[in-house]
């Protein structure tokens, strides 16, 4: 009996944890990632599924780095980074996030119209209507309604699951080509690799796990449970990108179809893999955009809040955090407004952040081992040999590949 209870309260105590890192992770798959690994499979087949689980290792060291940052020191990513570096750095820093995460939110409210007009619904309806939800909820006063509600949102991806198995790829080669690395010799292909890379950790990432953990004031005795939570959430979110380039490969891949957004993918698969496959993809398109949607425009303003001292978080009135809540409210207005109008390049939207993303990244990463190695903050805590290993590892990698993109963008490709 005394160990049923045991195992009852330890289950309890991780599902309780669940979240952060869950939200943080799979956030991550939003409209320009849904394209990207659209584009992947469609463009290359089962040849950039290797890639995956890497991933998902150099997301784990990101995401568990920042969770236990939270953990010990009670304080988000912003507020060390001030500490630690100065007020100058911190304050470009976060003009950086800021825009980058602007345009980001715009791109979502585009994959929004974009999902549901696949349903039927114009932009002019669907942009305001979904603008108006997404502030309703972040203004709803409460931590962890919101966290519910978008962890309810999430199950929707669920559906590029439902829409691999039905498809039916030879499982066989797809296994085959996770296992075995693969490079071919075209810029294309690199660039996606480097976009794949870019859009599974993303800079406003480290502030979401961070900021969730200390919202939820987990302390030094939950950083095991922090653990699970990002471990789960990391190889959720790269097997949803896995069934999602698994999808496009089996179906698109074969005919020639190439797509550059993921609307583009719902909509090429219909005739070739019935209609249940697009439903299936478009309704996984407007969960990911809206989750993003929710989640950026409020990861955005707690950074900078925290970061210039100003009162933030999701529990605060109007009264006690103006700052907080209008630069939410300014973010989701802007990126709304801007989508529906007429004569407005998304495409070179998107672009820029991915850009200011792939510059601003590394320095983060940077900052967080920095902090993560620092006595002084962690103590007996702080990051091991290996895991200091694992962190400048990733941030090689991803300078190298970044350099990789705009030398590749640069020569026109």
């Amino acid at each position: 009996m005394a160990r049923e209870k045991t195992r009852a309260l330890t289950l309890t105590a991780v599902l309780g944890a669940m979240g952060p890192g869950l939200l943080a992770a799979l956030a991550g798959n939003d409209a320009g990632g849904i394209a990207t690994y659209s584009s992947a499979g469609a463009s290359f087949g089962y040849g950039t599924l290797w890639i995956l689980p890497i991933m998902a290792l150099l997301l784990i060291v990101v995401q568990e780095t920042a969770a236990r940052l939270g953990c010990v020191t009670g304080k988000g990513f912003a507020s060390l980074i001030r500490e630690r570096f100065g007020v100058r750095r911190s304050a470009l820093a976060m003009g950086a996030l800021l825009v980058a995460n602007t345009a980001v939110t715009i791109s979502e409210f585009a994959g929004l119209a974009s999902g549901l007009a696949l349903f039927g619904v114009p932009a002019s309806i669907s942009v305001p209507l979904m603008a108006l939800i997404i502030w309703l909820i972040t203004m709803s006063g409460s931590f962890q309604r919101i966290e519910k509600i978008l962890l309810l949102v999430s199950c929707v991806f669920l559906t590029y699951v439902a829409a691999a198995f039905l498809v039916g790829p030879d499982w066989g080669a797809v296994m085959a080509a996770t296992v075995m690395p693969r490079m071919v010799a075209d810029p294309d292909y690199v660039s996606l690799l480097v976009a794949t890379i870019g859009t599974t950790i993303a800079p406003w990432m480290i502030f979401l796990a961070q900021n969730n953990v200390v919202d939820k004031n987990v302390d030094e005795s939950g950083i095991a449970l922090q653990r699970v939570d990002t471990v789960s959430g990391s190889v959720l979110a790269c097997a949803i990108a896995w069934f999602i380039i698994v999808t496009t490969a089996t179906v698109l891949y074969p005919a020639g179809i190439e797509v550059t957004d993921a609307a583009d993918a719902a909509l090429a698969l219909e005739p070739i893999a019935g209609s249940w496959s697009t439903i299936l993809f478009g309704a996984g398109l407007v969960a990911a955009s809206f989750l993003a949607a929710c989640v950026l425009p409020g990861v955005t303003s707690s950074a900078i809040c925290e970061a210039f001292g100003w009162e933030r978080g999701a529990d605060r009135t109007w009264e006690e955090a103006p700052a907080y809540r209008g630069i939410i409210t300014g973010i989701i207005l802007f990126s709304a407004l801007l989508v529906i109008m007429p004569g407005i390049d998304l495409f070179d939207i998107m672009m820029s952040a991915q850009v200011i993303n792939g510059v601003l990244l590394p320095v983060l990463l940077v900052f967080l081992v920095l902090i993560a190695g620092d006595r002084r903050i962690l103590g007996r805590y702080r990051n091991g040999r290996v895991w200091n290993v694992l962190t400048w590892a990733t941030i090689a990698l991803i300078t190298v590949l970044t350099v990789v993109m705009f030398v590749l963008q640069a020569l026109g490709y």
